[in-house]
């Protein structure tokens, strides 16, 4: 059956609230930073960065540029137009536990055309597992980032856009504290989403890379303080609609029917409280490489193996029809070094197909090195280094539990998700601005989150390289598949 068919699940009013108040767009900060962190007309090693493109140029007074910068953001959800006829600028930020990223874009057709990408290790969850708070240097390093990020925002006279952070605020008892600060000095409202919204958010984002002849979909984003896994039927769905179906879930479910009926087709989700920072902590006293491999592999393998069962069990029928799709550093640095690529390329990486024994042998390859002969692989450094090993031990775990034949890697998650989200916004003129109070604590369950069909409709409720200037709609200009 088609999801056009499905009928909108009712949600308790106050996960309806919850869900809407999540969804606010920002306003575009006043706050300036430090203008050495500013990059100049033509920057092209910043472009390669994925941190820097060419700024707009002084605005002119009372002209078109001058009146966007004056009037802010449209909080109506209207498509505004930006100087010369051009689409309203749009931004999605991401602050993880380890990584802090910005994407600021301009909608085009389906997709979005990205014009500016920030991307810096700002390791916020840095010793939380054992203090449970962020520390001192840890919030710096994240506040100028953020810093950074807001001049971005007002350099692009950006109109609407989303600032979120994930599971180290979620879990940081001085998490008001940070949200305070951050909103002080860089003049952001960071919205500390729940587990379910991240999930839902990193689907809706990977949506372009969805095979259409895959009637089961599990994704998974192995972050830095916790793991995503989300199943996802399609088989009630033709394929000319499955990725519309999963954009939608960019979308909270009470914010739409097309997001009502997508949360219909969550089979189960899991976040499971382990990520590639955490789970090097929680290692970090084994010395011997290979030891401390294996004992973070079975330590997953045992947090994963209670959602591996009824419509998620790895039949030989399931997983016959299974599409599974990875999104995050670990996934995309592995599928960089089977490529041997000299230097990360986005545009070789996003949309690949690796078979499992390929990503097996690279996996292996890594464990018999040292820290030195790993950061001395070219697409790996010494930032991917410190994790990539506790992130290979929670892919191989999803692997060993679901044996495809291969998997697709996706460059792309939660920023991509919620910049579709924002087009949907602008799409949908005369819709009210929601309303209710932004950047509210949200308390982490420090166990297993995990929830049924049923509970995942409720509760979904509530840069590399070379990013700038790249167009996402949709998806890669040709599949990859690896001949090794």
């Amino acid at each position: 059956m088609s999801s056009d068919g499905d009928q909108p699940m009712a949600l308790p009013a106050a996960e309806t609230r919850a869900a809407a108040e999540s969804a606010r767009p920002s306003a575009v900060p006043s706050a300036r930073p430090s203008a050495r962190d500013a990059v100049g007309p033509g920057s092209a090693s910043a472009a390669a960065r994925g941190d820097g493109s060419n700024p707009s140029g002084p605005a002119k007074e009372g002209g078109a540029e001058e009146r966007a910068r004056r009037d802010g953001p449209r909080r109506d959800g209207g498509r505004r137009r930006g100087p010369r006829g051009r689409p309203g600028a749009l931004a999605a930020l991401d602050l993880g536990t380890n990584n802090c990223r910005l994407l600021v874009a301009r909608p085009q057709g389906e997709g979005f055309q990205v014009i500016d990408a920030f991307s810096r290790v700002v390791r916020l969850g840095e010793g939380l597992s054992e203090t449970g708070r962020l520390s001192e240097a840890a919030i710096d390093r994240a506040v100028a980032a953020l810093s950074i990020c807001a001049d971005r925002l007002k350099r692009h006279r950006v109109h609407r856009f989303r600032a979120i952070a994930t599971e180290a605020c979620r879990r940081a008892a001085n998490q008001r504290a940070f949200l305070d600060r951050v909103r002080a000095e860089t003049g952001l409202s960071l919205d500390v989403i729940r587990t379910e919204e991240e999930a839902r958010l990193a689907v809706a984002g990977c949506a372009p890379l969805v095979d259409p002849s895959a009637e089961q979909l599990l994704v998974f984003d192995i972050g830095g303080g916790s793991t995503e896994l989300i199943w996802i039927d399609l088989s009630r769905t033709s394929s000319a609609k499955r990725k519309a179906l999963l954009m939608a879930l960019a979308h909270g479910a009470s914010r739409s029917d097309r997001a009502r009926a997508a949360a219909q087709h969550i089979t189960d989700w899991v976040s499971l409280p382990v990520g590639v920072v955490t789970l090097m902590e929680k290692y970090d006293y084994i010395i011997d490489d290979g030891e401390k491999f294996e004992a973070m592999y079975a330590h997953v393998s045992e947090l994963i193996a209670p959602f591996a069962v009824g419509g998620c069990a790895p039949t030989r029928e399931l997983l016959s029809k299974l599409q599974m799709l990875g999104t995050s550093g670990t996934i995309t640095t592995l599928a960089g070094v089977h490529l041997e690529l000299e230097r990360y390329s986005r545009r070789a990486v996003d949309g690949l197909w690796i078979s499992t024994q390929a990503v097996d042998k690279v996996i292996e390859s890594l464990v018999e090195m040292n820290a030195y002969e790993r950061a001395a692989i070219p697409c790996v450094g010494e930032d991917r280094c410190t994790n990539l090993m506790s992130g290979a031990a929670i892919l191989r775990a999803i692997l060993r539990i679901w044996p495809t034949r291969r998997l697709r890697v996706a460059d792309r998650g939660l920023r991509e998700g919620m910049l579709y989200g924002l087009i949907q916004d602008g799409q949908r003129r005369g819709r009210a601005e929601p309303s209710g109070r932004r950047g509210e604590p949200v308390q982490a369950d420090p166990s297993t989150t995990k929830g049924s069909r049923a509970e995942a409709g409720a509760a979904l409720d509530p840069a590399p390289a070379g990013e700038a200037g790249r167009t996402l709609d949709p998806a890669p200009a040709k599949d990859r598949t690896p001949v090794r």
